[in-house]
């Protein structure tokens, strides 16, 4: 029987930290800032923001909303990111994904500044991340990391799996572990004979958005499983990862909900306060020039 990976209980424990940085900040008159547009009026996507909007307040961060019907044109989106781009008060910009089917949400990430890219999906943040230089991680790959961490278990020479080659979790989870010395396989949709090369996995991460896709045969005993995906089917959250079954399996395994998701909103709360304290430091040396 494998042990379950409290995601909100080590978010909880990364926020107390987080929180203790902005206080800080905020005695030396930085109040970091977090500004959240959605656009449209997809329920999901209004419960993420909530859920963000939720835990800046408890940490102490800003967060202020700017909501738009479905109908805004893309000119006037990209004005508002600009407008956010040139706020000195703003530390952190984030766009509610997905977007209405009329937005090119490309071209919106590319107009956020870098600087302020907290989600890490700027183009200019992933070749950092790829290149192995400074930029934002994205939340949701530094959350499965920091999960991945907290077994305790060593990832350097491990065989770890990646099911799903997203820009946002996919690839971005691979490149990390890939960091940590792990060797890493990415599979996909058309990947064949995914069982034979899941059952090797020391580390198992799963992040396709197809429930129930990872059977506890395709697991290796002792195996620690990442369970990214999340599917609501008659009302109630479900992950890639054949959950019960799995438990058997894995030495360590991530629910859904309860496993991922709080993690993901901690490491953009994380990826705030880091903005504001390099803006800090920034003006700090223009100072003293």
């Amino acid at each position: 029987m494998g042990q379950i990976l409290d995601g909100k209980a080590l978010a909880q424990t990364l926020c107390e930290d987080i929180k203790k940085r902005a206080d800080a900040l905020k005695a030396q008159g930085v109040a970091p800032k977090l500004a959240v547009i959605l656009v449209g009026e997809d329920p999901a996507s209004q419960l993420y923001v909530r859920s963000k909007g939720k835990r800046a307040a408890e940490l102490g961060i800003l967060a202020e909303q700017y909501t738009y019907t479905a109908t805004l044109s893309e000119a006037e989106l990209l004005d508002r990111i600009r407008q956010l781009n040139r706020d000195d008060t703003v530390h952190g910009i984030l766009v509610q994904l997905p977007l209405p089917g009329h937005l090119d949400p490309d071209q919106v990430i590319a107009c956020i500044d870098p600087h302020k890219d907290v989600d890490g999906f700027h183009p200019q943040n992933a070749g950092a991340l790829l290149s192995g230089q400074p930029g934002f991680v994205p939340c949701t790959p530094k959350g499965v990391l920091a999960l991945v961490k907290s077994t305790g278990l060593p990832i350097a020479g491990k065989r770890c799996v990646v099911v799903g080659r997203s820009n946002i979790v996919g690839k971005p989870v691979a490149l990390l572990m890939l960091k940590e010395d792990a060797t890493v396989t990415i599979c996909h949709s058309r990947t064949e004979g995914l069982g034979a090369i899941t059952r090797e996995a020391d580390i198992l991460i799963a992040a396709v958005g197809k429930a129930g896709l990872i059977t506890a045969d395709m697991i290796k005993e002792g195996a620690i499983v990442i369970d990214v995906g999340q599917v609501r089917i008659q009302g109630k959250w479900q992950g890639d990862v054949d959950f019960g079954p799995a438990l058997e399996k894995a030495a360590y395994i991530t629910p859904v909900p309860g496993g991922v998701g709080p993690m993901t909103i901690a490491m953009l709360m994380d990826n705030t306060v880091e903005s504001a304290q390099r803006a800090l430091q920034a003006r700090s040396q223009h100072g003293s020039n």
